[in-house]
């Protein structure tokens, strides 16, 4: 048996859009973490970025479990002393409601360098209008 390795010329970028209304965040997060990383192919190899590109819509109306909309916490530093910043997911939501999408998939992907290539290749979108009908994506 042969070992068959993926090459650059063996990429085909497939597009998916996902509807966030009423999915829970944790779960909606893996399943689009599995098509930017494209692991579900069969010539899946782990030191080429096989992705697909994911286009979220309505990321205003996703679903957090439990009291995690009060007690989760997002911290940012902006690089000053004393520069720590907690916001609530109440507040993110309020404020960029596609950041709570981008950073649960981005905190799910391997932490090496394709993850920047690999989060390019999600849109998020508030609403049910997005950019890419050109691209004739699947529904997810």
């Amino acid at each position: 048996m042969k070992t068959i390795s993926a090459k650059h010329t063996d990429i085909d970028r497939k597009w998916y859009v996902i509807n966030a209304e009423g999915k829970t965040l944790g779960r909606m997060a893996t399943q689009i973490a599995v098509k930017l990383i494209g692991k579900e192919k069969p010539l899946f190899t782990p030191h080429i970025d096989l992705g697909d590109f994911v286009v979220v819509v309505n990321a205003e109306k996703v679903f957090l479990t439990g009291n995690k909309e009060t007690s989760k916490e997002y911290f940012h530093y902006t690089g000053y002393p004393g520069g720590g910043r907690m916001q609530t997911v109440a507040d993110v939501r309020e404020k960029f409601p596609e950041r709570l999408i981008s950073k649960a998939v981005s905190r799910m992907l391997p932490k090496n360098k394709m993850r920047a290539r690999r989060m390019k290749r999600l849109k998020v979108f508030i609403g049910c209008e997005h950019t890419h009908s050109a691209q004739q994506p699947q529904e997810l």
